[in-house]
């Protein structure tokens, strides 16, 4: 029995990992379960990325239903989703950049807020401006909150601070028609339940 025992203790753990290591072959790396999901949006108070005299907190998503964007001009795809986030902008949706630059981080180098600015007014004339405005995540603080892995990452956020979807990776046609439209109609007709009662 012993013996038994010892043969069957390698094939056991064999399968195991032979298990483990197929359902990752067939799993999708920007599918993961969020932290963040169902869930209000982290307490913040954090300055305007262009004036650092406004403040924003969580009264910006008061009443309205706001997609957050996690960026940074360090960022290649985040480059290349901003035409279509614009595109999305212009059709009505509201977007907010929650951006931090890894530059600022003496890990990093050294630059300026005014280079930085620079460099955003720059990537933003080239590729398009979807955002309202943007939130300056100065110390990364507001992103860990958030569970945030790297850039670009958007969150749906509905008219009462609550994090609906949260998305990794740049946001395209497929992506918002499969994961973002579904919930945004959703909203939509929850807002629109609340303003007849």
């Amino acid at each position: 029995m012993k013996r038994l025992l010892w043969f069957l203790l390698p094939l056991f753990l064999f399968l195991l990992v032979t298990v483990f290591l197929f359902k990752g072959l067939y799993s999708d790396p920007h599918e993961r379960d969020s932290m963040a999901l169902e869930r209000h949006f982290p307490p913040f108070k954090l300055p305007d990325l262009m004036d650092d005299q406004i403040s924003h907190t969580n009264d910006i998503f008061d009443g309205q239903m706001t997609l957050v964007n996690v960026w940074g001009v360090w960022c290649i795809t985040c480059a290349v989703e901003l035409p279509y986030l614009t595109q999305l902008s212009e059709e009505g949706y509201r977007f907010v950049g929650l951006y931090y630059d890894q530059d600022l981080d003496p890990d990093f180098g050294e630059k300026t807020i005014s280079r930085v600015r620079t460099e955003v007014v720059d990537m933003l004339g080239r590729f398009g401006d979807p955002f309202e405005f943007n939130i300056f995540d100065v110390y990364r603080d507001t992103s860990l909150d958030l569970g945030v892995t790297g850039a670009p990452e958007t969150f749906l956020v509905d008219h009462k601070g609550v994090i609906r979807v949260h998305h990794l990776g740049d946001v395209n046609e497929r992506v918002w028609n499969g994961k973002f439209l579904p919930i945004v109609k959703t909203i939509e007709n929850e807002l629109a339940e609340e303003r007849i009662n």
